[in-house]
């Protein structure tokens, strides 16, 4: 009789523990591993003060932010964007928000597509603080069009844009930590860097490129465990990103970005990016349901992931169609836009 009750008691607790498990998940804005870091792990502010942070994209979304974040732990900035006057507003507002120096933020302009320049650019950061512990590989551009409708140029610029000029850096900076021995170089990549997404054949090619490379490279580094290889795959953020999207023809803007709202925060972005660094967390899933759920499917449950896929990838088509954000009102009909 006690050998049943006990059996009743474990089998409660486990179901207590699952249910509240699930229950946790439905809310979560991370992957488990990153969400058990946050609140058991290393603090930002102890790992990341201090240290020479190299951020491109610097100027705008969740590289403005990265910026401001680790400005306000104290990190040493490179701050990195092809629009200088846009780098002083942030090195400004870095310098207003902590207790930095003006010796502390470098402004260097760079040009990701400028592969030429990344040699002298990367020496100019290390002429100016002598190490660069963190390299953030953040600049890029997403894309807005179909498939059909977009030239091959479009296809191009993502991939010489988001990967070649990421994979630029990287080779300048790489070297630097070998020597060393220790570094981190984190990569924002995407949830496209995983999975299927339509709108984004070009975007999501360039990511997945990114990712394939990051995970190589990891393995290259297996000598150098003090070396950490980092990829940040955000799902929706609120950034200026889709205002910048490139669309079916190089040089023509987005008709509407649309309604932002509904997705996750930068700050919040950046908050758990930061925590992944601090942890030195291989890969980042960082999304709001459902797009986390996505994550997951994809990873352990790719037929089904598909078959999921294919119901919202129409819905997202038609919300473009609609002149309505790509991802918003995936459980509703969206309001076709008026003129």
């Amino acid at each position: 009789m006690m050998d049943i009750c006990w059996l009743c008691v474990t089998l409660a607790g486990i179901a207590v523990y699952l249910l509240t498990q699930f229950i946790r998940f439905i809310f979560a804005d991370a992957d488990l591993t990153l969400l058990w870091a946050a609140r058991f792990g290393n603090k930002p502010e102890s790992k990341l003060r201090g240290k020479v942070v190299w951020i491109t994209g610097a100027s705008s979304g969740i590289g403005e932010e990265l910026s401001y974040q680790l400005a306000a732990l104290g990190a040493r900035l490179v701050l990195s964007a092809r629009r200088e006057n846009e780098l002083e507003r942030v090195k400004h507002t870095c310098l207003e928000r902590s207790s930095l120096k003006d010796e502390d933020i470098l402004v260097l302009p760079l040009d990701l597509l400028d592969r030429a320049s990344h040699q002298e650019k990367t020496a100019s950061a290390l002429k100016h603080f002598g190490d660069i512990d963190v390299l953030i590989n953040n600049g890029g551009r997403t894309q807005r069009s179909l498939c059909v409708e977009a030239d091959v140029e479009v296809y191009q610029a993502l991939m010489e844009l988001n990967y070649l000029g990421t994979v630029s850096v990287t080779k300048q900076v790489l070297p630097h930590m070998i020597r060393r021995g220790s570094g981190i170089i984190a990569t924002v990549s995407s949830v496209a860097g995983f999975v299927g997404v339509p709108l984004a054949t070009g975007y999501a090619a360039s990511k997945h490129a990114v990712q394939g490379f990051f995970n190589s490279l990891r393995t290259e580094l297996a000598d150098y465990p003090n070396i950490t290889i980092s990829t940040i795959c955000p799902g929706p953020v609120i950034s200026s990103i889709v205002q910048n999207a490139i669309t079916e023809e190089l040089g023509k803007p987005v008709a509407t970005a649309g309604d932002q709202t509904h997705k996750m925060s930068t700050e919040r972005c950046v908050q758990l990016t930061l925590v992944g660094l601090a942890n030195r967390v291989k890969e980042m899933w960082i999304a709001e349901q459902p797009f986390l759920l996505f994550c997951y499917l994809w990873q352990y449950t790719p037929t089904l992931a598909w078959y999921l896929t294919k119901i919202l990838g129409k819905k997202r088509v038609h919300n473009f169609k609609s002149g309505v954000d790509a991802d918003s009102a995936y459980f509703s009909k969206p309001k076709v836009k008026t003129t």
